[in-house]
Parts: C-alpha cells; structure tokens; sequence
C-alpha cells in the first residue's frame, strides 16, 4: 500500500465527517448491526442521535473495555467522538479520555458532539495510531473501533499501543479481522482498505503482533460476519504489570 492509498483513506473519510448525520458504517452495509446498530443499549440520555448515527465502527468498544471509575483511556481513531462520550461518562469526573483522530474534519464533528454531551473530560489529539502523541505509560485503557485495519504500518500501531499504556493496562477494542485462511489477497478481493476489509489482519497476526509487543493474556474473538470469511471481532490484551514481575521473570 502508497501514499495513495493514504489519501484515499484520508478523502474517505474526509466525506464521511462531511456526512456525518447520515453515516451508516464503514465496515458492512448493515446499519442494524454495525455502526449505529452495535449500540443497541446506549440510553437516549447517554449520547446523541448526531453522534449515535455518525458511529462508523463495527462493534462497541466501551462494552468490551469494561471501564472503570478514575481512569485514563485511549480512544485510537476516535471519528466522531461517540466511544469519547461513553467512555467519558463511563470513568467519571475523576477520569480522563483522550481522543486520537488523523482528520481536522473528523475532530470538528467529535468536538461538537462533546460539546453537546456536556462531558468536559475529553481531549482530542489530533495525529496517527503510528506515533501517538502521548508519553509513556500514561494510559490505562485502549480502546478503538474498527481502525486498527486501516493503518499502513500495523508493528508501529502495536508498539505504540504498548508504549503509551501503563504497567496492568488493558486493551478492549473492535475490528475487523479475516480468518487464518485467507491471504491479503483474499482480503482485497472482499472489500476495500477504506471500508475495512483489505487492510484487516488475520487472527494470527493479531496475536503474533500483540505478543510481539510484550501484550499478554490476548484474545481474538469473532463475533460477526462482515465479509466472506472475515468478522468483526472482540480484541482484549494487557500489559504486564507490577504483580506479573517475579524474581526471575525479567519484566521489571
């Protein structure tokens, strides 16, 4: 993949923050299911219809995270800025969620969202999943939706994920991810790397990158189908922490 491919992401969704309103998903053509519809429970006092409809991932990170009062999260690729809002009310006054996004465009949208959810523990950081601009170990939490497929360079992503969280942070993200059998090829004959099929690893680079990175305890599990042989899944892994270094271990 080129430079090309980079702005035909970028143009992508560039149009998608344009309509956001009308947004369905960008991983499968069922609204009931993906986008909008992997939040069947959100409340209407939780988020927005704005934001609710803009969601263009396929699944709901903040369900899968398990989040917890007082922490720092991560949202890698935040779009429209319904995960920020949900994680935001989901940690408290006393957390904080920083929200990652590539586009100018995808964060104007995010920001009024916020803005109209009246949450005021969100920061939107606008730059790549491949540099993270965040020191390390200053998260405890990652969450993302159906955006770690769309990068270009997946070991940076990984080793980025795995500098920023803390010693015991987590992982709970949604993407989509192909079955071991099926080559890139197989891949790019089911979709675009824009619509989150082309570019979506197997589960067997999933876990091979995450063990790469010192990532311990991972999983990948399907959940539903988004293309021929390829699924939205369920993505937990965390970071070795004090309790996990015995004396022999070497990790601390």
């Amino acid at each position: 993949m080129t430079d090309t491919t980079t702005a035909e992401i970028q143009d992508y969704y560039r149009g998608k923050a344009a309509e956001a309103a009308e947004a369905t998903s960008c991983c499968a053509p069922d609204p009931t299911r993906f986008g909008p519809g992997a939040y069947g429970d959100i409340g209407p006092d939780e988020a927005s219809d704005a934001a609710l409809l803009a969601s263009l991932g396929c699944g709901n990170p903040t369900a899968v995270a398990e989040l917890r009062d007082g922490e720092t999260v991560l949202d890698l690729g935040s779009g429209a800025g319904l995960d920020l809002i949900l994680s935001a009310r989901r940690v408290g006054p006393d957390g904080q969620v920083f929200g990652l996004d590539f586009l100018e465009e995808m964060l104007a949208v995010a920001r009024q969202n916020i803005e109209d959810a009246e949450v005021d523990n969100v920061i939107l950081l606008k730059g790549t999943i491949e540099q993270i601009p965040l020191p390390a170990a200053t998260v405890d939490v990652i969450i993302s939706n159906c955006v770690i497929n769309l990068s270009l360079d997946k070991p940076a992503v990984f080793a980025e994920m795995a500098r920023v969280l803390a010693p015991g942070g987590r992982l709970g993200i949604t993407d989509v991810v192909a079955e071991d059998h099926l080559t890139p090829a197989d891949r790019a004959e089911r979709g675009g790397v824009s619509q989150c099929i082309a570019g979506a690893l197997s589960k067997a680079e999933y876990l091979s990158l995450l063990a790469e990175v010192g990532l311990t305890d991972a999983e990948v599990v399907f959940t539903q189908d988004a293309a021929d042989g390829m699924h939205s899944a369920i993505i937990r892994a965390r970071k070795p922490g004090a309790d996990d270094c015995g004396p022999d271990s070497g990790c601390c």
